[in-house]
Parts: structure tokens; C-alpha cells; sequence
């Protein structure tokens, strides 16, 4: 018998990706891929590993039908930091489960986040978690036989990218953030890893809950905390708390981060329910997840 096929919407991302391999290291599920350019290096490299490649486009949702059509399953990832979807990732994500659905879709998971403005009574719009969390109801409604919503952490790789130490204007490198660094509000993991709950809830089928939001998580931390545990290495990293409105003046773009950083001191990254959302990843997967000293004792060493 043919194995049933899972599509990943965002397979070429970091998300992506890392599902890809979950599914392809459980030898469960036929795996496909939408990709905006099949002959593109990533594309031809996930081909090589038994992947089927389609073309098709989250910013075209005409497209997807193609990369959906007799999938069991699908996996849907949209993206923030690409300038192609920012501020139109709910309705860019609300396309993609449309789309989803019509092509007949048994089991759709939807990676997620918080409402971090609903939470905050509109305070605080975090625009990349709030546009993802605003489809959340479109799943809801959308009449699969199952979903599962997912979580992924704050990326430890994050820290060697667009959130790696900056010289600090006091001296010395680290990061200077607009919140009280001593509280243990982060809750961080390595973004390949999403891709083990998402695959442990394709195979575990209708034995996990129906609508179960699954949180990835390598532990919850302060900012004290991971500087220690970089310092512990040899690194010699400062945090630096300053004002939000020194903090918007960073860099561009630092208004989103600036209200994301005091929505976690008022909410936790992954808000309210965590505990129970964490609970139910930690329970698909056995030994849980990579915690921030392993991972950076390999990928942050000391130059």
C-alpha cells in the first residue's frame, strides 16, 4: 500500500524543514514540498532525499492546490521576516488552510502563536505572532476531520542571526533589551526541532485530542540565565536593560521585537496556557527537547 502523503506548506524554510526531516527520519508518510522554485539548490537537495517537489507559492494561493492534492496531511508555516508576507500573514496563512480544505486535507497542522494583542487588551500588537494567531479560528471553521495547532519556540538560532550580540553602547557586546533581564519568561528551543512534535502528531493520529495546541519548548529562561550560560562557555556577553523608547531607536524594525519582548515580561512567550501547551508537546516526544546549554555548548563556542 502507498504511504499517505503529508504536505509541507514552508518546506524550505527553518520550520519546514525541520518537519521535513522528522517525517522523513519516521519513514511513516510519503513527503511533499511546496517550492516557488523547484530548481532551486534547497529544492533539488530535498528531491535527492526522496521528496516530492512542487511548484507552488504561499503568495499565490491558486498555486497550492497542486502541492495539496490527495494529501492526508499538510503542515502550514507562513513567515513574518519575509518581505513578501509581513503584515499579510493572516490573510496569506487563511488562504493556505482554504486551500487546504478544498483539496481535501484530513489532518492540517498550523503553526502558531499566541494573540499576544488579545491578551493584552490591544496594548501590545506583536503583529507577527498576532497575525498568525488570527487564524487560528479559520482552522477552527474550516470542517477538517482533525487539526493541530503547533508552537514554536523563540529560535535559539535566532541568537546567530538577527538577534546575535551587538557591541553595547557601555562597552563590551551582548544585547541591550527594553525589559527586566532577571525574569524567566523566554521560552526558547531550537527551531529544527518543531518538526518532531509535528511529525509524532501525523503518526499519532486521533490519539491526541483533536484541536491540541502542541507548545516546542527547550526550557523557559531569563536574560540573566542565557548569559550565564554563554559566559559559562567562555564568552563574556553583557544584557544591558534600557527605556522602550531608546530601545525603537535601534534599528529598523525594532518597534515589533520592542513589544514582543514586553508582551513575554507580562504574558510569557507562550502565554497563559504554556504549561498545558508544553505538557502535551513533551508528551508526543520522547526526551523532550534540546535545552539552550546543549545546543549552545555546539553552536556558540567562544571564537
Amino acid at each position: 500500500m502507498a504511504k499517505q502523503i503529508v504536505s509541507v506548506i514552508g518546506g524550505t524554510g527553518q520550520q519546514g524543514g525541520g518537519v521535513v526531516s522528522a517525517l522523513l527520519a519516521g519513514g511513516e508518510f510519503a513527503v511533499r514540498v511546496a517550492s516557488r522554485n523547484p530548481s532551486s539548490d534547497t529544492a533539488r537537495a530535498l528531491a535527492a532525499r526522496g521528496v516530492e517537489v512542487i511548484k507552488a507559492d504561499l503568495l499565490e494561493p491558486g498555486s497550492l492546490g497542486a502541492a495539496l492534492e490527495g494529501a492526508h496531511g499538510a503542515f502550514v508555516v507562513t513567515n513574518f521576516w519575509d518581505p513578501g508576507q509581513g503584515p499579510r500573514e493572516t490573510e496569506i496563512g487563511t488562504a493556505a488552510v482554504k486551500a487546504a480544505r478544498a483539496a481535501g486535507v484530513r489532518h492540517l497542522i498550523w503553526s502558531t502563536l499566541p494573540d499576544s494583542e488579545k491578551l493584552t487588551q490591544g496594548r501590545l500588537k506583536v503583529v507577527h505572532f498576532t497575525g498568525k494567531a488570527r487564524v487560528d479560528a479559520v482552522v477552527e471553521a474550516a470542517g477538517f476531520a482533525r487539526h493541530t495547532f503547533v508552537q514554536a519556540p523563540l529560535y535559539f538560532q535566532n541568537f546567530l542571526t538577527m538577534m546575535a550580540p551587538q557591541p553595547l553602547p557601555t562597552g563590551g557586546r551582548g544585547w541591550a533589551v527594553p525589559m527586566d533581564p532577571a525574569l524567566r519568561v523566554i521560552h526558547a528551543g531550537d527551531v529544527t526541532q518543531v518538526g518532531r512534535a509535528v511529525a509524532a502528531a501525523f503518526s499519532a493520529g486521533d490519539r491526541l485530542p483533536d484541536g491540541s495546541t502542541l507548545a516546542v519548548c527547550g526550557g523557559v529562561y531569563s536574560w540573566n540565565d542565557l548569559i550565564g550560560t554563554l559566559n559559562a562557555l567562555g564568552h563574556k556577553f553583557q544584557v544591558l536593560q534600557v527605556p522602550p523608547e531608546v530601545y525603537d531607536g535601534f534599528y529598523p524594525g525594532a518597534h515589533e521585537m520592542r513589544e514582543m519582548f514586553q508582551y513575554f515580561a507580562e504574558h510569557t512567550y507562550f502565554g497563559p496556557e504554556h504549561l498545558a501547551h508544553i505538557a502535551a508537546a513533551n508528551a508526543l516526544v520522547p526526551g523532550g527537547f534540546t535545552g539552550f546549554a546543549d545546543w549552545a555548548r555546539v553552536n556558540m563556542k567562544p571564537s
